[in-house]
């Protein structure tokens, strides 16, 4: 898991079939003091996270394959949750 802000969003014309419909986001990892730790990552989120909110991030590919019900999606990260 990693905590992250959402920072904008993504929108593309061609889309892997398992993509299609959900959101796309691009999160900025943090590190424990909140500052920007890495390079944004594309994500996919289920949870209506807007930009600026802070989200866990959940890196499980497997995972995310079975939420979009597809073992050969390409999707890695997703949002997990929207902390309080």
């Amino acid at each position: 898991m990693q905590l992250a802000r959402i920072v904008g969003h993504a929108v593309s014309h061609i889309y892997h079939p398992s993509l299609r419909g959900w959101r796309l986001l691009i999160a900025q990892p943090l590190d424990k003091n909140q500052r920007p730790d890495g390079e944004p990552l594309l994500v996919i989120d289920q949870l209506g996270a807007s930009i600026g909110s802070l989200v866990i991030l959940s890196n499980d590919g497997q995972g995310a394959r079975e939420l979009v019900r597809d073992p050969n999606s390409p999707v890695r990260w997703f949002v997990l949750g929207l902390p309080d």
